[in-house]
């Protein structure tokens, strides 16, 4: 069970509530309190004291809380949950603050969080409703926050996903005063639902692993996973700098102690966490959890809910920003600017403007994934690149958009047709698996484990405990559940055992069997129906070697950089599984670094 204390923030709340589907609370059986008797008199609940607790349903799972209430007000809160710890945790603890200081849950949700942050509120309202508290006639407490109007700092980076905060980190361990503004209430981006890991070459894992990858290797599969698109010098920063980005984070308190296969890999590359069972886990909220908190502790601000609109310039130069909070203009002065505010991939215009042909395709992005930036940039006349680039994602749930991580194939999963057969290579790049699969009867296929991988993967419990994963206990229970005769997924099953076991697959030439976690001969076996849906925009504003970003006319904007999703140039005509978090550390840290440099000789 876990206790959520208050943490300084500034937002921007409204007066809705959200709401999800929720169990009736309970008030604990030991517990003694006052009668209470619902009125529309706010101030008749001076006489009800004590402890009662509510149920909701989160994004990942029950949402429990027991609520303290101490002569009709709300003085303290303890959740038990099993949310993501970069989204649904970090709205949790925001609005557990905001709940206890203004004793009310007439609050907005927390966008970029709005499943966990409602459920969190209606279980608060079903505990207060067991109490005989009508939520909304409680006595609100003033709020204390003051938005303020300006800011006046050395760097501001737009976006708090995974390259805003690893430039603010780089920036504030460089002695710079940095602020970061975020358009969500929470940070993370596109980067806290990242899944399979981080590339990286000559790593010191890999040399204990006896992995014999070359940062010229890396290079060679980017490159020839983005069709030889990439901007070449781009993609030598990012091998040449993943090793030294991989000994950054754990100095920062982020350790990868497992490697894994990704698509187009000709070594394992993929740097994992795992959590205390040794078991993996997904990248992306673990990552977003630690640099969100040494952001903190290196003294970054933050301020959420603020959509910036505007590169200010003066004199040829960046000098800061414009943004508004709700309905209140933000103005923030700096000696450079940092954008790496994401792609464009949960933003349906843009999508059909440069790709009409994935009008329909479900996406994996954030909400708050919207391209912005495309249009402020565009007015300072930026050049951008390979804006028709946009990747689909093989292994995606269709009903939520949901993504299944390219981990599981490198951990031993396979893909079936509806007919029961494998079909193709599952570690081929994700154009080509995606391609595979829309070539299929349905246009969709069956990703499966067993239960020798579910016991070693705290990702596949989590898709499991999602409803994302079915349960077949036998061939009859997944020949049902695939809708296939029971003969052919046997037969496909027995086959694969034999192709782990010779490490050779003769129809499909898939490598890198005898790393995998299973040959699927354990029961239960697990089952997902996915289809392809869009994941990353690898087009975006074009920079340099010093993620300077140019203009149409390839000068750079002085004490302007750009950094991660927004960018171009990186990852070509498709990016590779793991090199999206290499993207953003490499280059987040690179145009800190260098945005330092400017600052120094200006």
């Amino acid at each position: 069970m876990k206790k959520y204390l208050s943490i300084p923030i500034i937002l921007a709340f409204g007066l809705t509530l959200g709401a999800c589907d929720s169990n009736n609370a309970k008030v604990n059986d030991n517990q003694t309190t006052k009668t209470a008797t619902s009125t529309d008199n706010k101030s008749d609940y001076s006489n009800i004291s004590g402890n009662y607790q509510g149920k909701s349903v989160g994004y990942g799972g029950d949402i429990d809380v027991d609520v303290t209430i101490e002569d009709g007000v709300i003085k303290n809160i303890v959740a038990n949950e099993s949310e993501t710890d970069a989204v649904g945790v970090q709205a949790i603890d925001k609005l557990n603050d905001r709940v206890i200081r203004q004793n009310t849950t007439d609050l907005d949700t927390i966008s970029g969080a709005t499943i966990s942050s409602a459920a969190y509120l209606s279980a608060i309202n079903k505990a207060l409703e067991s109490a005989g508290i009508v939520a909304s006639n409680l006595v609100r407490a003033e709020s204390e926050e003051d938005i303020k109007t300006s800011y006046d700092t050395d760097v501001v980076v737009v976006g708090a996903g995974g390259a805003g905060l690893s430039s603010a980190i780089e920036l504030a361990q460089n002695n710079k005063k940095v602020l970061v503004v975020e358009k969500a209430g929470i940070s993370g981006g596109n980067t806290s639902y990242a899944s399979a890991g981080m590339n990286a070459a000559e790593t010191k894992l890999q040399k204990e692993n006896n992995v014999a990858d070359t940062v010229d290797l890396f290079v060679k599969d980017t490159m020839e996973g983005g069709k030889n698109l990439n901007k070449e010098e781009l993609v030598e920063i990012l091998a040449n700098k993943s090793a030294e980005s991989i000994d950054w984070l754990e100095k920062n308190g982020v350790k990868f102690n497992q490697l894994k296969f990704s698509g187009g890999q000709s070594e394992m590359r993929t740097h994992a966490p795992t959590d205390q069972k040794g078991n993996s886990i997904p990248v992306g909220s673990f990552l977003v959890d630690k640099l969100t908190k040494k952001a903190a502790e290196e003294g970054v601000e933050i301020i959420y809910d603020t959509k910036v609109d505007k590169i200010l310039m003066k004199d040829g130069k960046a000098v800061g920003v414009r943004g508004k909070n709700s309905d209140q203009e933000i103005t923030i002065n700096s000696k450079a600017v940092i954008v790496a505010s994401g792609g464009f991939g949960s933003n349906k215009d843009k999508i059909i403007e440069y790709r009409p042909d994935l009008k329909d395709y479900v996406s994996t992005n954030a909400k708050s994934i919207q391209g912005d930036a495309i249009d402020f940039l565009k007015d300072l006349d930026a050049s951008f690149i390979d804006m028709d680039q946009i990747q689909i994602h093989p292994t995606v749930v269709q009903k939520s958009g949901s993504l299944i991580s390219e981990g599981l194939r490198g951990e031993g999963a396979i893909l079936v047709n509806n007919s029961g057969r494998r079909f193709f290579n599952e570690l081929e790049t994700r154009d080509k698996v995606s391609e595979a699969i829309l070539d299929q009867d349905g246009a969709n296929a069956w990703l499966i484990v067993d239960q020798a991988m579910m016991d070693q993967s705290g990702t596949i419990k989590k898709y499991y405990d999602q409803n994302y994963l079915q349960k077949a206990d036998d061939y009859k229970e997944l020949a049902e559940l695939i809708r296939c005769k029971q003969e052919t997924i046997k037969e496909t099953l027995e086959n694969w055992k034999d192709i782990t076991s010779d490490n050779d697959d003769p129809n499909f030439g898939r490598e890198g069997m005898d790393t995998s976690n299973s040959d699927l001969s354990k029961t239960p076996f697990y089952a997902v129906q996915i289809s392809p849906g869009i994941h990353h925009t690898m087009g975006g504003v074009e920079v340099n070697a010093n993620s300077e970003v140019l203009d149409s006319n390839s000068e750079t904007i002085p004490g302007l950089y750009a950094a991660g999703e927004v960018t171009g140039g990186v990852h070509g005509a498709n990016r590779l599984g793991g090199n999206a978090i290499t993207d953003i550390v490499v280059f987040g840290r690179n145009a800190a670094q260098n945005a330092s440099l400017y600052i120094k000789e200006n």
